[in-house]
């Protein structure tokens, strides 16, 4: 059989580790596209820091033509986080007939927030008979992590998630997004105010492609459609973190006074007909030296589960789970198919050829 041929679409931070696995897993880079002039005619091996490959990296104007040109079994997108800043590059992935999967964390279950795209791009891959999925560390850490203790549960009343990680490792435009920095009543104007809008308001957002969902949007949807439930009601709400003295911030350049937002916590609450509850949350913020990275999650019933993974190496995670599902998604039914409707995922000691049917 012959190796699983991959493209990758996006060479920034992700890519160095995704590259890797794929050869490290017995698949091949067959091309690989940039919008970074820094990295466009680089050969793949400078971004894995390792011996060059012969293939370099072209401008992702040239992906149409790359894809007729290598004829790929699957992309691996690394770019963006929303699904109308991908939409583009997915419909021509998926008219070269490849399929695809993408780390955009909308993707991961963007039935619930773009309906409109999601459907249009649900409809053309099953024309063009290939997939497209979104995973990465979700796909584990917010989700089948909890369906798996979820097996060895009697009765489900409550599932309380909490995922957190410092801005300050992501730069000044999304520490001031999260609003970090800002008085509480800044916060509630400037950050806060986008959320606090009626359930009929927020619908004719998400039909009008206009909604932007917090990470936990989506995976509340995903976490819902794993476990059969119908949900009844939904809401995002955009609170503050405070620190209870004063902390510097080297990103903002400036000491954030006591009391004064730290950065977000968006968090997601969803009703469901069969009285289970939903609550997760993102925890975006300026870290007080004792803090750290920290996933969380309980299942409150008969009887209560909480699982924690500190300090958990989200980028190389979100690789190792793209890389191990490119079986599933060569394997999967054609259409736009989340990860809640594959099998678990699985670590892979073979070759993935090995995996396909």
């Amino acid at each position: 059989m012959n190796k699983i041929k991959v493209v990758q679409v996006g060479c920034g931070k992700m890519s160095k580790f995704t590259m890797r696995y794929v050869f490290e897993k017995g698949a091949s880079i067959v091309g690989a596209v940039d919008i970074n002039p820094q990295v466009i005619g680089q050969d793949i091996g400078t971004i894995m820091a390792t011996k060059p490959y012969n293939i370099v990296i072209e401008d992702i104007s040239n992906l149409g033509n790359l894809l007729d040109r290598v004829k790929p079994d699957i992309c691996i997108v690394t770019t963006m986080s929303l699904l109308n800043d991908l939409e583009e590059t997915l419909r021509i992935i998926v008219n070269h007939g490849s399929n695809a999967i993408t780390t955009c964390e909308e993707a991961f279950y963007s039935k619930n927030s773009n309906p409109t795209v999601w459907k249009d791009l649900d409809i053309l891959a099953k024309a063009n008979r290939v997939t497209i999925t979104g995973c990465g560390y979700q796909d584990v850490f917010w989700g089948n992590l909890i369906s798996v203790i979820a097996g060895s549960t009697h009765q489900i009343n409550k599932i309380v998630g909490s995922s957190s990680y410092n801005v300050e490792d992501y730069g000044i435009a999304l520490a001031k997004a999260h609003g970090a920095g800002l008085s509480l009543e800044a916060f509630a104007k400037e950050i806060a105010s986008a959320d606090n809008i009626s359930e009929t308001e927020r619908e004719n957002l998400i039909q009008n492609k206009l909604f932007l969902p917090s990470y936990m949007w989506n995976t509340v949807g995903w976490l819902a459609d794993k476990f059969h439930l119908t949900i009844t009601s939904m809401k995002q709400e955009c609170l503050p973190t405070t620190h209870d003295s004063d902390l510097h911030s080297t990103t903002l350049n400036m000491t954030i006074p006591s009391g004064y937002a730290t950065g977000m916590r968006a968090k997601v609450t969803a009703t469901t007909q069969e009285n289970i509850t939903l609550i997760a949350e993102c925890v975006g913020k300026v870290y007080a030296p004792d803090e750290f990275d920290k996933n969380e999650w309980t299942i409150e019933g008969e009887p209560n589960t909480t699982v924690t993974v500190n300090r958990p190496a989200t980028v190389e995670l979100t690789c190792a789970d793209i890389v191990n599902r490119l079986p599933d998604v060569i394997n999967s039914e054609p259409g736009f198919i989340p990860t809640s409707a594959f099998n678990d995922p699985q670590y892979r000691l073979h070759d993935l050829t090995t995996y396909l049917k």
